[in-house]
């Protein structure tokens, strides 16, 4: 596996009770135990990283098409409109050919 961003390498005790669990965990999963660990890692103490960057990213495009001259639901009737054009058209819907 290559990594995309930069790496610290360490060292941790493990008991065999938790050494067990973890190497049930790899072979169920089918990732490593330090992928594990990363992932155990990252839910307990980034949570809130991520809870944050959404935030700020939500507060930063809250908004954005406020200048748009059409309404949310003439938006969602010209999606519609296009799928019904294109059933009366073809006699196909895209639903159907992607079940396909």
């Amino acid at each position: 596996m290559m990594y995309t961003y930069i790496v610290e390498r360490t060292q941790i005790y493990l008991t065999a009770r938790e050494s067990a669990a973890l190497d049930a965990a790899a072979r169920r999963t089918g990732h490593t135990r330090s992928h594990l660990i990363r992932e155990a890692i990252e839910a307990a103490y980034l949570r809130d990283t991520d809870i944050e960057e959404r935030a700020r990213a939500l507060r930063a495009t809250a908004g954005i098409w406020a200048d748009r001259p059409e309404t949310t639901e003439e938006i969602m009737a010209g999606f519609r409109t296009g799928r019904i054009a294109r059933l009366h058209l073809d006699g196909t819907d895209d639903a159907d050919e992607m079940a396909e």
